[in-house]
């Protein structure tokens, strides 16, 4: 039975911020002080752990997990947590590929994934002949096709399968992989159960880069829909109107949205445990912009919501994308005294979230 190899399984970062509201245009935020726990990589442990736990992979020592991960700790979790499984965890993606004939590869950004698949210990180094890589990563479409050329010069074989959802997704096996490139990997029998085990459906869109062209159009609608959706919460309780009632309004009508049905009642509580990290939010949305003009497309109502993302995530660096929700208040409300009353009557809701 083919040997599965993992690379990517979630590094956590912790991190006591202190959050800067800042103005924008029209909306003016105060500078006030937040603690929390930012988790940055957390769609590979859920991955991995749908492997194992539906036994794709570790279920005999014939056919173990092998595992990498930049930090160490997040690979020795995992193996704690399925103990009895069959788990290595190796010291190199080099060593995974190596000792692997099908690797999943699921990094952060284009600079961590360049890092690790060009390293003299990294992902390209171990591919020879027949070895199948599939990289679920949000990339530029110009890396994906870097990376299925260099494989194939090795000769292995390279599918994209960026993926749409998020940590609860991947926790649960109900990703939506977007895959291209390489129908013979796509089609392997391994594959599609090791896909079918991670996600709820799977959708074979052609030539390599067309994967990462549907993910970027699918996460660029999603900031827009959450930009929107936080500035209608923002004016909901400047208006003094009940944020529960109105998220129960939204579910009834044409413009209802599991997301909004999700992450609403988060927001109105000030809940910023991160699903989706902001930095990565900000990442699609600039990638999907920089695509658009590319095509020569007008994308105008994107870019703007990219605008608000990178001005957060300049200020805030890595936090959860949750955090967005604080992030506009009317310019009227400049005391901050008289503000922070109003909030904690109304329930603290003042900015854009993609948790």
């Amino acid at each position: 039975m083919p040997v599965i190899g993992f690379i990517g399984i979630g590094a956590p970062h912790f991190h006591s911020l202190c959050l800067h509201h800042y103005i924008l245009h029209h909306f003016t935020l105060h500078e006030s002080c937040y603690h929390a726990t930012v988790h940055a990589g957390i769609m590979g442990e859920g991955m991995a752990a749908r492997l194992l736990s539906e036994t794709i992979a570790g279920h005999t020592a014939d056919s173990p997990l092998l595992i990498w991960n930049r930090t160490i700790s997040k690979c020795e979790e995992l193996m704690n947590r399925f103990e009895g499984k069959h788990i290595k965890i190796c010291e190199s993606a080099k060593e995974v590929v190596t000792g692997s004939d099908i690797v999943f590869s699921m990094l952060s950004t284009p600079e961590v994934s360049k890092a690790v698949f060009d390293s003299p210990s990294g992902t390209l180094a171990g591919v020879t002949q027949g070895k199948y890589i599939v990289d679920c990563a949000t990339l530029a479409e110009s890396d994906m096709k870097r990376m299925s050329e260099a494989v194939e010069q090795k000769g292995g074989l390279f599918l994209e399968a960026p993926v749409s959802g998020s940590k609860g997704p991947a926790n649960t096996g109900q990703l939506i992989f977007l895959t291209a490139g390489s129908q013979t990997v796509h089609n392997d029998l391994t594959v599609q159960t090791a896909l079918t085990a991670m996600g709820k459906a799977t959708h074979y869109l052609g030539d390599i880069g067309k994967g990462t062209r549907a993910k970027l159009v699918v996460n660029s609608l999603m900031g827009t829909m959450m930009a929107a959706f936080s500035e209608t919460l923002v004016l909901t309780q400047s208006m003094g109107l009940d944020g529960s009632i109105i998220l129960e309004i939204i579910g009834q009508g044409e413009i209802q949205s599991p997301m909004y049905a999700l992450k609403g009642p988060k927001m109105l509580k000030g809940d910023h445990v991160p699903n989706f990290p902001l930095m990565h939010a900000h990442k699609d949305m600039k990638l999907a912009v920089d695509m658009a003009k590319g095509a020569g497309v007008s994308y105008g109502v994107t870019e703007k919501a990219e605008e608000y993302f990178r001005e957060v995530k300049t200020v805030i660096s890595d936090y959860s994308s949750g955090i967005n929700r604080r992030l506009i208040l009317n310019e009227k409300h400049t005391d901050d005294k008289q503000e922070d009353s109003m909030l904690k009557a109304q329930g603290g809701v003042r900015c854009i979230t993609v948790t």
